[in-house]
């Protein structure tokens, strides 16, 4: 169904699903073949905007379990099922969807193959562990804006992975490393702030 489907396509079927409610489960079964990089987009969308612990959190922990499994080079997704069970309000799903679509299209037309030996299987587990770093630095990034950096870089990473666009990996890896010093920093001055009070 979705095998030439551009990345907003795909996004608003997902925010046109019946129902009040969004499983997990039922996201996947609409992201078909692109699951593992329409999932890093999906958790790098709600870190786009300031928000609150624990999103980044929890966020982060999910996408380090996508992460390690592309690493290990399985085909489809691994999701506990108690968190297959869990739902999201439709709501929120086409909130966040209708704020992303302006930005993927406009990505989407300068977006085409290119750099495509990030596409062979040895180079997705190596991006595995790239995002699994971006989901590490998620973890400890500062809260309401440190994440915004880390979340733009796992939705181009996605994106790229989704439209087969190495360039736009790349973008995303440049972004990406401008969070993690930010999430370093904000590490670092923790630690020295708990050396001085000790």
């Amino acid at each position: 169904m979705f095998s030439n489907a551009r990345t907003s396509q795909i996004l608003l079927a997902l925010a046109s699903q019946p129902g009040e409610r969004l499983t997990v489960r039922e996201i996947m079964a609409v992201l078909q073949d692109r699951a593992f990089a329409l999932l890093i987009v999906l958790l790098g969308l709600p870190n786009c905007l300031p928000m609150p612990p624990p999103i980044p959190l929890v966020c982060g922990l999910l996408l380090a379990l996508v992460a390690i499994q592309i690493v290990f080079g399985r085909d489809a997704p691994w999701l506990p099922s108690q968190l297959m069970n869990r739902s999201v309000a439709q709501t929120d799903v086409e909130r966040a969807v209708g704020r992303a679509i302006p930005v993927f299209r406009r990505l989407e037309r300068i977006s085409r193959p290119r750099m495509t030996f990030l596409d062979t299987p040895l180079a997705m587990r190596l991006m595995g562990a790239v995002i699994l770093v971006l989901a590490l630095g998620l973890l400890f990034a500062p809260p309401f804006v440190g994440q915004i950096p880390l979340g733009l870089a796992v939705c181009l990473v996605g994106l790229g992975l989704v439209e087969r666009d190495g360039l736009v990996v790349v973008g995303g890896l440049v972004i990406g490393s401008i969070g993690l010093t930010l999430s370093l920093g904000f590490v670092y001055a923790i630690f020295t702030g708990i050396d001085t009070l000790m």
